[in-house]
């Protein structure tokens, strides 16, 4: 499903530079749950974002299926984010004066909604169990609630592959590990290949295999 091969990236602010990632070669299957976990500063939210298509490597290639998205312009990048990928975010980045079925319905406007779309959506917030704040506006939404929208309009398109940056970074304890149930819950559902970027080992575990990233550099 994916393949990074010498994967490097490097950020460049004025004169000064930061390497991110150092030559990054990295398999995952179809359907697979994988944990990236490191510190901040790491590199997991930027291998998240090149597999995601928001970002571009220096060197190496990334493959998703048998396309090389390393390679695709800003208008292939931004059909193969819309129809490939998900993306759930600590921060939610939901709309806070918008309803839930709202939010979730929000990526579908690039494609014209519909009746079906709106009916899938639904069928989503049912699947989170949500159904009871289906019109509520999301500032009224705890922030469990929101992580469940936002899980629901990830899965909206129908995507292949779902990237989650610090799902449960902004949760308590409990409340992180519904969402995380939930989330391997819906993985195996909608046969999702799920990747996470996490510093929680708790998170970690979940996961079907471990990737231990430092310094840029896969380590494990």
């Amino acid at each position: 499903m994916i393949q990074l091969k010498n994967i490097s990236k490097k950020f460049v602010s004025g004169k000064s530079s930061t390497n991110a990632l150092f030559d990054i070669n990295l398999d995952i299957k179809e359907g697979q749950f994988i944990a990236l976990v490191g510190p901040s500063g790491s590199g997991k939210s930027t291998l998240l974002n090149l597999i995601g298509g928001l970002d571009t490597p220096n060197e190496g290639s990334i493959f998703v299926g048998e396309k090389d998205i390393s390679e695709y312009s800003d208008k292939e990048l931004s059909k193969y984010r819309n129809n490939t990928i998900g993306f759930i975010f600590q921060e939610f980045h939901l709309e806070p004066f918008m309803t839930v079925l709202d939010n979730v319905l929000l990526p579908t406007y690039f494609n014209h909604p519909d009746k079906h779309d709106k009916i899938y959506a639904e069928k989503l917030i049912k699947e989170v169990e949500l159904t009871n704040k289906i019109d509520n506006k999301i500032n009224e939404l705890s922030g469990g609630q929101k992580q469940r929208t936002a899980i629901a309009r990830a899965l909206i398109n129908k995507p292949k592959i779902i990237l989650a940056d610090e799902p449960t970074g902004n949760l308590d304890l409990k409340t992180g590990q519904t969402i995380i149930d939930l989330l391997k819950k819906l993985q195996k559902a909608h046969n999702i290949t799920l990747v996470i970027a996490t510093h929680d080992p708790l998170v970690a575990k979940a996961a079907e295999k471990i990737i231990e990233i430092r310094d840029g550099k896969i380590t494990k």
